[in-house]
């Protein structure tokens, strides 16, 4: 797994569902690797998850791996989702409910299981054409919680804006997922849910959180979210003696707000086409290149078009024009 990019459109973010910490990783890996094998997803692709990459990924032993994909052959093909779309002859919004896959397909003796998503789901997570959400599998691989892992993806939606406005308490319980007996009392669902979640959050990914909650008289209403990037550790890199000091440093980190900024910009440059890919449209597009972005490498090759909108890096600091 090169990168371990995870995208979804955001009304899968905001979807209503209840999965297991295991699938929903189990679903990540389907997405990247289908991300990452170039191929596409149609409502027939057959998706590989090996047990080996799902212990990679998430520092789980061997014995661990197997078991997930074996009980996703049950467990998962039985779960389902629901989230609003749109009704394009009338554009009034109704609710979709789906299954997230049609097949699934273990094979004991190889440690693999085979998926295939359902239809609903496919445009979910290869059209991006408008709204969607991505981010690297690794933020997620520490936590322990499901709770966590799905209040990350919904916190990361707003990473640009940098809070995420009033949600209400029904509604925050669906898309975490929780059924209508469990945590029913507010105390315990801030105690069991989530306390810990936002803990585990601020301890193992990119990002830190507070939240706020909001009243209706005496009873918590909903609650509202302020996130904020974490400082990225700074490497010492040596300097080549031989090297001009005037010459700008391209080896440097780009913050994930930085990648999606300048991909987005870059996505719309005539001179990119020679990256572009078959008829991707200018979203996907941009996803690829916030991808390509994560590498020093690739930031060097693309450094003539990034100071053609504004990505100034100095020996110093990055810097921004506009």
């Amino acid at each position: 797994m090169k990168n371990g990019l995870v995208v979804k459109d955001n009304a899968l973010i905001n979807a209503s569902y209840n999965l297991e910490l295991t699938e929903q990783r189990l679903i990540m890996l389907a997405i990247i690797n289908a991300r990452e094998s170039g191929q596409g997803i149609t409502a027939d692709s057959k998706l590989e998850i090996h047990a080996s990459d799902y212990a990679k990924l998430f520092n789980v032993s061997i014995d661990a791996s197997y078991k997930a994909l074996r009980e996703a052959v049950n467990n998962l093909f039985n779960r389902q989702f629901s989230y609003t779309a749109e009704y394009k002859r009338t554009g009034k919004t109704g609710i979709v409910r789906s299954r997230w896959v049609s097949r699934i397909f273990y094979v004991d003796d190889l440690a693999l299981l085979e998926i295939t998503f359902a239809p609903d789901v496919v445009p979910l997570v290869t059209r991006l054409e408008e709204h969607f959400t991505s981010y690297q599998a690794k933020q997620v691989a520490h936590l322990t919680s499901k709770y966590a892992t799905r209040l990350y993806e919904l916190l990361i939606a707003w990473r640009e804006v940098g809070k995420v406005p009033q949600i209400e308490i029904g509604e925050f319980r669906n898309r975490l997922g929780l059924l209508d007996d469990e945590y029913t009392a507010m105390h315990n669902f801030k105690k069991r849910v989530l306390e810990p979640s936002i803990q585990q959050i601020n301890e193992h990914t990119d990002i830190t959180v507070m939240y706020e909650q909001h009243k209706k008289g005496r009873l918590i209403s909903g609650f509202s979210f302020k996130l904020k990037q974490k400082q990225q550790p700074k490497i010492e890199k040596q300097v080549d003696p031989k090297r001009d000091p005037n010459t700008p440093d391209f080896f440097i980190h780009m913050t994930d707000s930085q990648r999606h900024l300048f991909a987005n910009k870059l996505s719309e440059m005539p001179e990119m086409s020679e990256y572009s890919q078959g008829s991707e449209s200018y979203q996907q597009f941009s996803v690829r290149i916030a991808e390509m972005l994560q590498d020093s490498e690739k930031i060097k090759e693309l450094a003539p078009y990034l100071k053609k909108v504004g990505y100034m890096p100095s020996n110093k600091k990055d810097t921004v024009n506009g």
